[in-house]
């Protein structure tokens, strides 16, 4: 059966979901279950309770790992064992059990999106069980056995960049009175590919990451089809089957396009020779091994799902055996199975590529012409994406908007767009408040402002704690500086609900927060500051050390050694590679990438996980536009 998925604005997905119980009868649709299997902290954590650990060291030992699979956390604890500790130690132990659960079940969920629908009624197909929600039951069935038995699952997936488009849309309608076309747009904008060209993407949409802003300056996007494979490339299965490198070097001339065996060339050619798209999976099956279609596709699926060591050799077994049919030699064939089962299951189907490429390109296009509407509607819809709102802020004063401060004065509960260069912080964005709280807010705030703090707490009756948090938070600036409004909150009478009228007034002036002060109440409310981003502030005394900006460091000759210190705002070690951390460091100047060698990551371990705000002392690296700075040192700054 065909794999169908469609995409929804993340706020109406469980509209459609409705519709769907709704055409079709709850004797016919269900939500198909997600097996859930241990990873290494649930695995730590299950085992080590069994083995009747204290809860304390649970903790200690769940949160010190780094693997991601059981077995990998097993030979991280089996390093802290002693050599000549006794066979039946409790770490050791541990160590065995959890060496045996990789891939074991650990519990059933709701598939992200999946839904099931069938002609006869489901009870006579399919086990099924309740879901916790009302009046919605969900098959027990994982999305590979309703695809084995040929049933149609379609997956109905939120996507909050949709949310995104639609609001931004919506405020450029009502601000600048026409409707944008945002299906019509011309797709050869020269300023949108040299935003894409120059790695200037955060926020848009598949090509913000880290991986992808390193990518995008080598790639060099020129035509839409170029976006299509930027978003298609930078995924575990393209990397997995080796395509990145030769790809990039054959784009740029240097080196001839090759082919594994001429009979992929009609295949291949337009991805100069290398696997990108799933079709082209099912193709080089076709065209290698003499599969049909349905067998291509079969085998396609077979080699994306976790396969004994037997499976996997059937399945070469009969695709060399095919391929023998054609001609190809056996060395060969392996070769192009080999190529096959790194892609397999983790790239994109090209028409999903070009699709993603539409709405990334719509975004591009928000964010060069529409940038305060662009910026307000994704602060509204975080979490999204692989950015902190601080991170966004960032950004968007560095594309010349203005993010004005929460204020119970202005703000409602959202970010708002004031004018065409300038957004207004919501009362969203202060930890601890929650909208009924904002609503109460602004209702109150209809029948006139609040003149002082005493009237703002006799108007809106809020808990004494609720406007400490905003007062710490810098929602009650107007009022006055943030100390004397806490002592003035302290004095006002809260018993039986009775609050004076008047503002207390302060014998002794109290010191007035300094900049640096107001920035660390700030980001511990807030997450960000709007007075600016914390490095500025210790600018003067990094400057002083040597310690460079990162537009300086971006700026430096290769192999230069340099030291730049920014806030960690990204981590990563992904599978594919290879024990290698990659960091993103933010200053008031931008984002930097940061890469970490395993020794140098176990050298600096805890300072590179735990600590915020570091200072890096590395070697630029520079390769076709893209920089990073490789680590040779980490001191943290926090």
């Amino acid at each position: 059966m065909p794999d169908i998925d469609i995409d929804f604005a993340a706020d109406r997905r469980e509209e459609v979901i409705q519709y769907v119980y709704t055409r079709y009868g709850a004797e016919h649709t269900a939500m198909v279950c997600n097996v859930v299997t241990y990873r290494a902290r649930s695995a730590i954590r299950d085992v080590a309770k069994a083995l009747d650990f204290p809860e304390q060291v649970i903790d200690r030992l769940a949160n010190g790992v780094e693997g991601h699979e059981p077995s990998e956390a097993a030979a991280e604890i089996a390093t802290t064992v002693e050599a000549d500790a006794p066979p039946h130690h409790p770490l050791r132990l541990l160590a065995e059990l959890l060496r045996q659960m990789d891939g074991c079940p650990r519990h059933l969920s709701i598939h992200s999106g999946g839904m099931l629908i069938t002609g006869p009624p489901l009870q006579a197909i399919v086990p099924l069980e309740p879901a916790t929600m009302p009046d919605r039951v969900v098959c027990q069935w994982d999305k590979e056995s309703v695809e084995d038995a040929g049933l149609i699952k379609i997956d109905l997936l939120g996507l909050r960049t949709l949310g995104l488009i639609s609001e931004a849309l919506a405020i450029v309608e009502e601000r600048e009175g026409t409707a944008l076309a945002i299906d019509a747009l011309p797709l050869d904008d020269p300023l949108l590919y040299r935003m894409l060209q120059q790695g200037d993407t955060i926020g848009t949409f598949q090509v913000e990451s880290r991986a992808q802003q390193q990518m995008l300056p080598r790639l060099k996007p020129n035509c839409f089809e170029d976006i299509a494979v930027e978003i298609a490339i930078v995924r575990p299965g393209p990397i997995q089957g080796g395509a990145v490198h030769p790809y990039l070097r054959r784009r740029l001339g240097l080196e001839p396009v090759h082919y594994i065996h001429p009979s992929l060339e009609p295949v291949l050619s337009e991805t100069l020779g290398v696997l990108l798209f799933q079709e082209q999976a099912i193709r080089v099956a076709i065209a290698a091994a003499g599969f049909t279609a349905g067998e291509a596709d079969l085998l396609r699926r077979a080699l994306s799902r976790s396969r004994a060591e037997a499976e996997l050799q059937a399945l070469r077994t009969r695709f060399v055996a095919g391929a023998g049919t054609k001609g190809i030699e056996a060395s060969t064939a392996h070769a192009i199975f080999d190529q096959l089962a790194g892609f397999a299951g983790y790239g994109f189907c090209k028409s999903h590529a070009m699709s993603f490429a539409l709405i990334a390109y719509q975004t591009l296009h928000l964010k060069r012409y529409h940038p305060a509407a662009f910026y307000c509607a994704l602060l509204n819809q975080q979490p999204m994406g692989f950015y902190t709102p601080e991170v966004i802020i960032g950004d968007a004063t560095r594309h010349g908007i203005t993010v004005l401060p929460v204020s119970v004065q202005q703000s409602v509960w959202h970010y708002t767009v004031v004018d065409h260069k300038t957004i207004r912080a919501g009362l969203q964005t202060v930890h601890g408040i929650g909208e009924a709280q904002a609503d109460c807010i602004q209702s109150v705030r209809e029948h006139g402002p609040f003149t002082d703090l005493a009237t703002f707490c006799h108007r809106t009756q809020l808990p004494k704690a609720t406007i400490q948090t905003l007062i710490r938070a810098g929602a009650c600036d107007d009022f006055g500086q943030r100390r004397d409004l806490l002592w003035q909150l302290g004095l006002l009478d809260y018993t039986m609900g009775q609050l004076e009228l008047s503002t207390p007034e302060i014998a002794i002036p109290l010191p007035v927060l300094s900049a640096l002060e107001q920035m660390q109440w700030d980001y511990g409310l807030l997450g960000w500051s709007a007075d600016g981003q914390i490095l500025q502030h210790l600018r003067p005394a990094l400057r002083q050390a040597g310690i460079l900006p990162t537009w300086e460091v971006k700026a430096a000759r290769a192999g230069s050694k340099v030291q730049v210190a920014g806030m960690v705002v990204v981590r990563q070690r992904p599978g594919t590679a290879n024990g290698i951390l990659f960091l993103s460091l933010e200053d008031e100047s931008g984002l930097l990438d940061v890469v970490v060698k395993p020794d140098r990551y176990a050298r600096y371990r805890d300072i590179l996980r735990k600590q915020p705000l570091i200072c890096v002392t590395g070697m630029v690296q520079k390769v076709d536009g893209a920089v990073n700075v490789l680590l040779l040192y980490v001191i943290g700054l926090s």
